[in-house]
């Protein structure tokens, strides 16, 4: 794209593997192969809102190969604080668009690459056109619920830690004639909970895409028990609801609910209905951290790469994605507010079915 010299970079919403690859990939594209400078915006937002504002300057002295392999993010992210509504201290909700508007005018970027989730990526859009300046999107979520993309970045990292978790469990489970529960993350999908629990030798695994009937999982414990096996593994999905229909968890002020529960309540079903001896895990923060898998790598690196090129291009309100095993761009309106879930028919959970797992329907 003529006239681009300068972009912007930042990371927002929730932390997760593979974040450090995507910046290294953005900046070695855009050095390297368009000689443009990269601006690394500290703190997602928040960044924007200081002044002077949060950044630097990137270069490629900083980015060898080391950075793939670290977790987090090196310019920090923040999931909180609307710009739009924006809770201050004494109470009031306040619109502050205008301040971040004027420290992206501050930096004198061209363009902006906008790392995160469905969320961040629909504020980052809003306040990219209330300051004139292009932006291109990168999805990463743990949770892989953007829509149109196969995966997100931190996905595949947050499945191996649940796999191995599992996998660490089951020993334990044998040896002691335990029901184990493990709790994973996924806020509004069960992709986590679905494939880590087909990859670790789930006997049930509840999803919030399926509702769950507790004498379904008591029948499968009794026939675990018929097939002389003293043990079973089961995996949640935060934002599995109780048999009511209500959420587990607390609701925050706004009335979003924080899950977190879900297992402990689950195990105490189990116990009270079976007679097992239930252990609950709750895996939480742990799936956010940790080395990148490989794939997480590739991804993160084919995405950062991409989103350069799109700039270069001159597209707008666009994110990369991965779709039909190759790299493409999606308008930002077709992934806003639909949500990618668990398909009640589609290939894994017919496979979980066909491997007598217990979805609890």
């Amino acid at each position: 794209m003529a006239g681009i010299k300068r972009i912007g970079v930042l990371t927002s919403g929730g932390d997760c593997a593979g974040l450090n690859a995507i910046i290294r990939a953005v900046v070695q594209r855009a050095v390297d192969e368009y000689g443009w400078h990269v601006v690394g915006i500290h703190k997602g937002t928040a960044g924007l809102l200081s002044r002077p504002v949060e950044a630097e300057t990137l270069d490629l002295s900083r980015f060898d190969g080391a950075l793939l392999r670290r977790a987090g993010t090196v310019l920090g992210t923040t999931n909180k604080g609307d710009p739009f509504a924006f809770p201050m201290p004494d109470g009031r909700v306040v619109d502050r668009s205008d301040e971040i508007v004027e420290g992206l005018k501050e930096l004198g970027i061209d363009a902006l690459i906008g790392i995160g989730g469905d969320g961040s990526l629909a504020i980052l859009e809003r306040l990219c056109k209330q300051a004139g300046l292009p932006l291109i999107g990168i999805p990463k979520t743990i949770d892989n619920d953007v829509a149109r993309t196969e995966v997100a970045v931190g996905y595949s990292t947050a499945v191996e830690v649940a796999t191995d978790a599992l996998d660490h469990l089951q020993p334990t489970a044998a040896s002691h004639d335990r029901v184990m529960v493990l709790e994973v993350m996924g806020r509004d999908a069960g992709h986590i909970a679905l494939s880590a629990g087909i990859a670790g030798g789930a006997d049930i695994i509840l999803i919030p895409e399926i509702p769950w009937d507790p004498d379904s999982l008591a029948r499968k414990i009794e026939d675990l028990r018929r097939q002389d096996r003293n043990f079973a593994l089961v995996v949640v999905a935060e934002a599995v609801r109780r048999e009511d229909g209500d959420p587990v968890g607390r609701t925050r002020e706004g009335g979003k609910v924080l899950y977190g529960g879900i297992g402990h309540y689950v195990g105490e079903r189990l116990g009270e209905m079976t007679g097992a001896e239930v252990r609950v895990t709750v895996l939480g923060h742990v799936q956010r951290g940790g080395t990148p898998v490989a794939r997480d790598r590739l991804i993160a690196s084919i995405f950062g790469v991409h989103a350069v090129d799109l700039v270069a291009q001159g597209q707008d309100s666009m994110m990369v994605a991965w779709e039909g095993r190759s790299v493409t761009g999606v308008p930002l309106s077709q992934i806003i507010d639909q949500p990618h879930q668990v398909d009640p028919q589609g290939a894994l959970v017919k496979a979980a079915r066909g491997l007598g797992i217990c979805l609890g329907d």
